[in-house]
């Protein structure tokens, strides 16, 4: 039922390209590629991919994910932490007593206990590269083989992996490169680089270090071998659902500042992502905000709103805690980094303002998610859509969003709806609007309407809606559908049945999660 992103055919991964230059390309062994990748991506992706069943003095391209620091691991306890960390030397165990936490995070033995826990284990990843770098020394192809170790993400723990803070983005990226392979003094041991790199510039820095032609349609830029362009002044991030949770936020980083847009500030930092709440900082951090003990820097997180906008100095702020967006002295700069954020937008058709629920919807209909973009006058659509959801988020053009209501676009509308139910004063201002919305032709409009109508007007019939909304056989209507009825808590316990219903569900694996966290708010 979950539809993965389908690749335009002229996109490819880029082993493929390596592949084709001669290159054995392996995998070991992860794929969370968020998008359907041909079996012509690799030539083996297992837990048993290895370089060295390539054919004799083939050139290789090799993968390696160590999973020993995953999220899942640093919350172990006991012989299952032990177990990962045994072959640590006794100096290299961590005592939690000595852990400095981020100031964001509450000072607690479990949260310490997570802190020491995470150093152990990127301790236990050493050695395990270390085992990778003794193959290649054995089998005489160390210093034949550039080597790339980086982090797919920040620490898994609150506020770092799935956002796109500092914590979060700024990851570890080195790389060994052999004498023989040193383009313009690049790769010096023990050198730094301090230019802005995005992992859209991991593959073409690959091809291009191969001496394979980097494909035009690719958007990032090779850091690493001959014939470099100009340096980022920029890099971009994104987040968009996150699990089982919808959430919108772009990010623009330049050498000193980060720059985030919250196009969703009405939902809460930290919503209740069921894997997230497993962890034991998280469980501390829901407690102490419950019984009113946490400190300005650890309830930020827990705040039931976001800023429409945050601006952070990575070099006085690293931890970027001290927003400053609204500061004086740095409105040049937040101008700046708006534009960037803005040009980037319409430059790339960023679709994130799109619901998912239409895009599961419209890419069928057109062809391919691809063609949603492809349309014609779809430049002038995104800059109309950014407009709406500006004005909704803002909550300053009433009247803009009044018109969007009646826009033959999905989005628009939704947008408008957004804007307009933000507190009860505005939804019943509109109320026969929001009623009537309850009968769009879009499911995520009838969603959006009917969880305002149940929240402010107490209405029977919007329940009932998104009780039926939850049976849709697209997972992002039914996923919102039962996220609606999540964040109406005992309101919508008329929807008991359909919620159980939802838990049962065999075909998803998001929308349990959210319907067993409803439940709990339905007593």
């Amino acid at each position: 039922m979950r539809c993965k992103a389908e690749l335009p055919d002229y996109v490819r991964c880029f082993p493929e390209y390596l592949r084709e230059a001669g290159y054995y390309c392996t995998n070991n062994s992860k794929t969370d590629y968020n998008f359907d990748f041909r079996k012509e991506s690799w030539d083996e992706s297992s837990n048993k991919a290895h370089w060295k069943n390539r054919r004799k003095d083939q050139p290789f391209f090799a993968v390696f994910n160590f999973v020993v620091t995953h999220e899942g691991q640093v919350r172990q306890r006991g012989p299952a932490h032990e177990k990962n960390v045994a072959r640590l030397t006794a100096s290299q165990r961590r005592d939690p007593a000595k852990a400095k936490l981020p100031p964001y995070y509450p000072d607690t033995p479990e949260a310490r206990r997570d802190w020491a826990n995470y150093y152990e284990l990127i301790t236990a990843m050493d050695y395990m590269v270390q085992d990778r770098l003794k193959e290649l020394e054995e089998a005489g192809l160390l210093e034949d083989t550039i080597v790339f170790f980086w982090g797919d993400h920040g620490v898994g723990l609150p506020r770092a992996k799935r956002w796109i803070y500092e914590a979060s983005t700024h990851v570890p990226l080195v790389a060994r490169i052999p004498a023989k392979f040193r383009s313009g003094g690049q790769g010096k041991p023990g050198s730094w680089d301090d230019q802005l790199v995005s992992f859209l510039d991991l593959g073409p820095t690959m091809l291009n270090l191969a001496g394979v032609p980097i494909p035009k349609h690719m958007h990032g830029r090779a850091f690493l071998g001959p014939n470099l362009g100009p340096p980022r002044q920029y890099i971009h991030a994104i987040r968009d659902r996150m699990d089982e949770r919808y959430d919108c936020i772009r990010a623009v980083r330049d050498s000193r500042y980060r720059y985030l847009r919250n196009y969703m500030p009405h939902k809460p930092w930290a919503q209740h992502i069921n894997y997230m709440e497993q962890g034991n900082i998280m469980k501390d951090l829901r407690r102490l905000h419950a019984e009113g003990k946490l400190n300005a820097a650890q309830s930020l997180f827990l705040a039931s709103r976001k800023p429409v906008e945050e601006l952070y100095d990575c070099q006085t702020d690293p931890f970027n805690i001290k927003n400053l967006a609204d500061s004086p002295q740095h409105q040049e700069v937040l101008r700046r980094m708006r534009a960037e954020h803005e040009r980037w937008a319409l430059e790339t058709r960023d679709t994130g303002l799109i619901p998912e629920a239409i895009v599961q919807e419209l890419g069928p209909k057109l062809g391919s998610r691809k063609a949603i973009l492809e349309r014609p006058g779809s430049e002038a659509y995104m800059k109309q859509l950014r407009e709406a959801a500006e004005a909704a988020n803002r909550q300053n053009n009433p009247t803009l969003l009044q018109k969007a209501l009646d826009d033959k676009d999905a989005a628009i509308r939704y947008w408008g709806l957004v804007g307009l139910t933000q507190g009860k004063d505005g939804a019943t201002r509109i109320r026969h609007r929001v009623l009537g919305a309850m009968k769009d032709s879009s499911p995520i409009v009838r969603i959006t309407a009917a969880q305002a109508a149940a929240q402010y007007f107490d209405d029977r019939q919007a329940i009932e809606l998104l009780a039926k909304e939850t049976t849709d056989h697209h997972e992002a209507v039914a996923l919102s559908a039962i996220i609606a009825l999540d964040e109406l808590g005992s309101k919508a316990r008329p929807a008991a049945d359909a919620i159980r219903n939802a838990a049962k569900r065999k075909d998803s694996n998001y929308i349990p999660r959210v319907a067993e966290h409803a439940i709990t708010n339905l007593a």
